[in-house]
C-alpha cells in the first residue's frame, strides 16, 4: 500500500496547475525577457513555416509547458547526481547549438541543416533521458514534438535562407542567443 506524502502531492500538482495554465503570460513569469523574445521569434517562424497558426501555438504552449515543469523539478530538488549530470550535458549541448546557430548567421554560406539536425536531436535524447523517471508519456510526446519541429530540415533550410521573411525572425534569435551566452544564462 503507497504512503501519502503532501510534498509529492505538492509537486504532482504544482506540475498539473502549471501544465494547465501554460502562457505567454505564465511564460513570463518563468522565462527572461530576452529568453522571451527568443520565444517570440520561434513562434513567428513556425507560424511562417507552417501557415498555421494553431500549431504553431501548440508547438511553443509544449515548450512553455516543459520547461515550466522542469524548472518547478529542478527547485524542488527532484533531480538524482546522475540526472543533474545528464542536465548539465544538455546544458552545454544547448549552448553548443546556439553557438553553431549564430556562427551559421553570421558566417554566409556556412549553413548546414544536419549538423543543426544533428544538435537538436542529441538535446531532444538527453532531455528525455533526464526527465524520464519524472514527466509522464504525454510531457514526453511533447519534447519530441517540440524537437522534431525545429530539427525539421526543411524548416531550418528556410529559416537560413537569406532575406524575407525568415531573416529577421533568424536575426533577432541570434541577438537573443547572443546576450543570453553574454549573461551566462546559456
Amino acid at each position: 500500500m503507497d504512503q501519502f506524502n503532501s510534498k509529492d502531492l505538492a509537486l504532482r500538482t504544482q506540475k498539473k496547475v502549471l501544465s494547465r495554465m501554460a502562457s505567454k503570460t505564465l511564460a513570463n513569469l518563468f522565462i527572461d525577457d530576452t529568453s522571451g523574445e527568443i520565444l517570440d521569434e520561434l513562434h513567428r517562424v513556425s507560424k511562417e513555416f507552417t501557415g498555421n497558426k494553431a500549431e504553431s501555438q501548440k508547438v511553443l504552449k509544449d515548450l512553455v509547458k516543459v520547461a515550466v515543469k522542469i524548472g518547478v523539478l529542478y527547485r524542488h530538488q527532484q533531480f538524482s547526481q546522475d540526472e543533474l549530470d545528464l542536465a548539465e550535458d544538455f546544458r552545454r549541448k544547448l549552448r553548443r547549438g546556439a553557438m553553431t546557430m549564430i556562427s551559421f548567421h553570421e558566417v554566409a554560406f556556412t549553413f548546414e541543416y544536419s549538423i543543426m539536425v544533428d544538435l537538436l536531436t542529441e538535446c531532444r535524447d538527453l532531455l528525455l533521458k533526464l526527465v524520464a523517471k519524472h514527466l509522464t508519456p504525454k510531457s514526453h510526446g511533447r519534447i519530441r514534438h517540440v524537437f522534431n519541429h525545429f530539427a525539421n530540415p526543411d524548416l531550418l533550410t528556410k529559416l537560413y535562407s537569406p532575406g524575407d521573411p525568415y531573416g529577421p525572425h533568424l536575426k533577432k534569435i541570434c541577438e537573443g542567443l547572443n546576450k543570453l551566452l553574454e549573461e551566462g544564462t546559456l
